[in-house]
């Protein structure tokens, strides 16, 4: 059986901020974590978000606490859990890496990343069963910047977790969207000192282990950030596979403009002013192909596999089984009932639909035109033709 998921129809809107109780993802960090987070930032809280900073340090204790008894419950099996073999899922934002996630993870063989493991890293073993009713009240059950569904058990990037455990992330940028862009050489790790280097590597580590020990199975980790991570990944997962998406450049553009707004706006501790964000867009895909085009040649080539986004929307079930051919996944046949089963749930989601303006018509191409010619996609001469995300 072949299917593919709806074609675009719907505008999109910028989300207002969420109402003042409803949880924000620094709600799990450890108190080390989220006063690291304002202390390098100086503090510089808006007045209408002094509020959410509070309750998160707040929380921060609490979490700390909880993350010690995290450790002492769990902190041997833990240390003695075996990681190998990941499925990394990697490719600039807004490409297809959520849906790919989604689709590989109904495979019961399979282990991910949860939403309640991202938000509360120290402690989810121990917690989720107190907290997880309460926080299924508070989170929203579709995501504010594409209307994907959302909930506590359904896969999240693991970056979020690094962030809440105190580990340096490009995505502390989304607390405080008015300063510079943070921890930016966290991209790639090439300019981070061995120690960083080694702290990172420890707490990512660390973090998919405690994953392991809530569901054992092979991780699928999705967070495209790890594009740029190649050879660090390889260093502590030499076998790891990787799955790397592409999709049209003058959709990517608008659909990570509207991303970036919607997180600064939802989860941000500043009303953000979206000055110079175009410009971040424009490097980090810049720096985020380099970088994957550079390292994807240490990677055997029977562990890594390419496809375009229109591909796996048109034919998912053919492209995931293709997957599982090239990178020795098994049987496809055992997980083919739980793929069908999802696919029919999300046969009639309406994705956002875009229009570029002239000038970002154009910029695109200066900028881009090399990766929209090397991958494949046609230049668009039309200044205000309408994409879709």
């Amino acid at each position: 059986m072949s299917s593919s998921v709806a074609e675009p129809t719907s505008k999109p809107t910028i989300p207002s901020r969420p109402s003042w109780w409803a949880p924000r993802v620094w709600l799990g960090s450890n108190f080390p974590a989220i006063m690291g987070l304002l202390a390098r930032n100086h503090f510089r809280v808006g007045w209408r978000q002094w509020h959410i900073a509070a309750t998160d340090l707040g929380a921060g204790v609490i979490n700390s606490s909880l993350g010690l008894v995290q450790q002492a419950v769990y902190g041997r099996r833990i240390a003695r859990m075996a990681v190998s073999d990941p499925i990394f899922i990697v490719g600039h934002w807004r490409t297809g890496t959520t849906l790919l996630h989604e689709l590989l993870i109904q495979d019961r063989r399979h282990t991910y990343a949860n939403t309640y493991a991202c938000l509360a890293p120290s402690h989810f073993l121990v917690s989720q069963w107190l907290f997880g009713s309460m926080f299924r009240l508070l989170v929203p059950s579709h995501r504010p910047m594409d209307n994907m569904p959302l909930g506590l058990e359904r896969p999240q990037e693991d970056e979020f977790g690094l962030c809440n455990l105190g580990l340096p992330s490009p995505y502390r940028t989304i607390a405080f969207p008015n300063e510079p862009p943070q921890d930016q050489d966290y991209y790639d790790l090439e300019n981070v000192s061995p120690e960083g280097r080694r702290r990172w590597k420890a707490g990512l580590l660390s973090f998919v282990k405690a994953i392991n020990c809530h569901r054992p199975g092979r991780l699928v980790l999705k967070s495209p950030p790890h594009t740029c991570r190649v050879k660090v990944l390889l260093e502590l997962f030499p076998e790891a596979r990787f799955v790397h998406l592409t999709r049209d450049p003058y959709v990517v553009f608008p659909s990570t403009v509207h991303l970036w707004k919607s997180l600064y706006l939802t989860e941000g501790l500043q009303t953000p002013t979206f000055a110079g964000l175009e410009d971040l867009v424009f490097e980090t895909y810049l720096r985020m192909h380099e970088q994957w085009e550079r390292t994807r040649s240490s990677i055997d080539s029977n562990r890594v596999y390419s496809l375009k986004y229109e591909d796996l929307v048109h034919d998912p079930e053919s492209q995931i089984k293709a997957i599982y051919g090239h990178l020795g996944l098994g049987d496809f046949e055992d997980a083919r009932p739980a793929i069908e089963r999802y696919l029919s749930g999300v046969r009639d989601y309406k994705t956002n639909k875009y229009r570029l303006t002239p000038e970002q018509e154009v910029e695109i191409t200066l900028r881009w035109a090399p990766i929209i010619d090397g991958q494949g996609y046609r230049r668009s001469p039309r200044q205000t033709e309408a994409v879709s995300r």
